[in-house]
């Protein structure tokens, strides 16, 4: 059976949308100020139609005892359900920098346990390979 078990419906409605998906060949660290809460060489690069680049850091390069998950959320129709997280770096803290698809429909399962951050809201230094 070629039936996939959670198909994006925004690809059913909208076939021309591209997004694509591949490793981002360098480093990728995130920081708020002087303190780093994510670094990767594993990064993934998703360019979705005419939006901007974004990385998505694997979860085990996270820093997740410096977030604190959120209240918010959204709804891509061709990703899924993001969930949200804010950073506690010691004094300073910044509300839903970093989003994630945590059970993302079928089609974009490479970005799943993969958190992306806000680059207006972190630090986001980028290292060519």
């Amino acid at each position: 059976m070629d039936q996939k078990a959670n198909p994006a419906p925004g690809f059913k409605r909208r076939p021309e949308h591209t997004i694509t998906v591949k490793p981002f060949d360098g480093t990728v660290t995130v920081s708020v100020g002087d303190t780093v809460i994510a670094t990767s060489g594993r990064a993934q690069l998703l360019q979705e139609a005419n939006y901007p680049p974004v990385l998505y850091v694997p979860f085990a390069d996270i820093r997740f005892d410096m977030l604190v998950p959120t209240d918010s959320s959204t709804h891509c129709p061709f990703k899924g359900d993001a969930s949200y997280w804010s950073v506690d770096a010691g004094d300073e803290t910044r509300k839903d920098v970093m989003w994630a698809y945590q059970a993302p429909y079928d089609e974009m399962l490479v970005i799943k346990d993969h958190g992306a951050f806000y680059p207006d809201r972190v630090e986001i230094e980028t290292i060519p390979a």
